[in-house]
């Protein structure tokens, strides 16, 4: 009986252990590495063998180049040419550092479909609270609730030295996206022929820790508060979208409410979710696809591939460029794709499943994801028979003066319609990206959002 006993004893030590060890953050001794080998969010400090791939050096300053009256930024590499430029006849000899998604494009689209490969910058750094906090993360940060949240988190950047596909897309969600933004960004949906016409977003945001009268002990699962209008066409202006996105969204799930402009009404909006359709995309996206990938992880099933190679969209300075005219961007099938620059860079493969017993119009999802900034580069999404059928491609730039990685641009390809959607232009708009916006918690309420939706 005793020998019973010490031997349950032994084993349910040992389950703890192999739990504790699941659930547990890295050792001091790996996120020592952080500052050292890594760079200070994770990624390799070395270049790649090649020399292909730079070392990280600290990324761009913050007087990188000028700022113009309207905060666009000035292209520090403007004056650099294509290395070369791979188009459908000569695709083979890159296939290695494409993604299947990139190669489903060349197919598509043998005559216009090119990536223009540009020499590797990484030009990334994040300010020095979010790179301690993210020390912080790599000794404490801990998933709950089968991965579907976080404990012991702070700011950005939870698992600096992931061991798994879960912590690697939560560094995606989470990542450091500056503190508060107001911007003013266009959407459209051409055609096959090209034809199109735009939607016009105004769109807040802002991390919890960066509100003004953020009040953690009411709000501590709240990650940050978004909120878009509609401003065009008419037939869809005032309408408007709130989200307070929570981190661990099973146990409390994403709040969203809509202000219908028609109806003068403020809802709630439980379909803002998972495969619910996203704001005027005609179709063409679910509610997860903006951003690349957003809200809770939990119906999939994720697999950490290691890290790859690729040509990915990067510093895409010129596609953000005022001078530039939407019909120059939006072309028939895809964008204009002389207007882009791909670089060499290390990447994140992450295969999401869907789980038995889920539901969701992606069965598979294929994430290229950047070691630099944690944002994802390309997204492969496949139906239910296992056919490709979107591809997503982000074309990212840093904004070097505030220290922020975020997207020029995100395509995402319907290559059996022929159609996409282009989010996140503002060439012609009055306003780049604003950092500076001031925001507290009573903006993002639904009494805020019926006031901001009265036309």
């Amino acid at each position: 009986m005793n020998r019973t006993k010490r031997l349950w004893q032994t084993g349910v030590l040992a389950l703890s252990l192999l739990a504790t060890g699941v659930m547990a953050a890295v050792s001091a001794e790996e996120a020592a590495k952080l500052g050292t080998s890594l760079t200070p969010i994770g990624g390799e400090m070395a270049g790649n063998a090649a020399g292909t791939i730079p070392a990280w050096t600290g990324g761009l300053p913050v007087n990188a180049g000028a700022v113009d009256g309207k905060g666009f930024l000035a292209d520090p590499f403007a004056g650099e040419k294509p290395l070369f430029t791979i188009t459908a006849q000569n695709v083979d000899q890159y296939q290695a550092n494409l993604t299947p998604g990139q190669l489903a494009m060349f197919k598509r689209y043998p005559e216009s479909y090119r990536i223009p490969v540009f020499t590797t910058h990484r030009s990334v750094t994040q300010p020095a609270n979010v790179l301690a906090a993210t020390k912080h993360n790599a000794t404490n940060t801990k998933l709950v609730e089968g991965g579907n949240g976080l404990e012991n988190f702070q700011t950005a950047n939870p698992f600096p030295i992931p061991k798994d596909g879960m912590e690697v897309i939560w560094n995606h969600i989470t990542r450091y996206r500056g503190g508060t933004l107001s911007r003013q960004i266009t959407q459209a949906t051409p055609q096959a022929n090209g034809s199109y016409s735009m939607v016009y977003f105004q769109e807040e945001f802002a991390f919890n820790d960066a509100l003004k009268d953020f009040d953690k002990s009411k709000e501590s699962n709240v990650l940050f508060y978004f909120k878009q209008q509609v401003t065009a066409p008419s037939r869809l202006a005032g309408n408007v979208l709130l989200v307070h996105e929570t981190l661990n969204q099973v146990k409390e799930p994403r709040l969203a409410w809509l202000y219908n402009s028609g109806q003068r009404r403020v809802r709630r909006a439980p379909q803002v979710a998972y495969d619910g359709p996203g704001t005027a995309s005609d179709g063409l996206r679910t509610t997860d696809n903006f951003d690349m990938f957003n809200g809770s992880p939990d119906r999939y099933e994720w697999k950490l591939n290691g890290k790859k190679e690729i040509y990915i969209p990067y510093n895409s300075y010129g596609l953000d460029s005022p001078s530039l005219k939407y019909d120059q961007i939006i072309k028939a099938g895809h964008i204009n794709q002389d207007l882009t620059r791909y670089e060499l860079h290390r990447v994140w493969h992450v295969t999401a499943t869907l789980k038995s017993g889920e539901r969701h119009i992606y069965a598979k999802r294929d994430f290229f994801i950047d070691e630099d900034t944690w944002q994802a580069a390309e997204v492969d999404h496949y139906d239910g028979r296992g056919n490709l059928w979107r591809v997503a491609e982000a074309h990212a730039q840093y904004y070097y003066n505030k220290q922020v990685p975020w997207y020029t641009l995100e395509a995402l390809y319907d290559l059996q319609s022929g159609r996409y959607l282009a989010l996140g232009m503002k060439n012609e708009e009055d306003h780049a990206y604003n950092f500076d916006y001031s925001a507290s918690q009573s903006d993002f309420t639904p009494a805020a959002l019926r006031q901001s939706g009265v036309r």
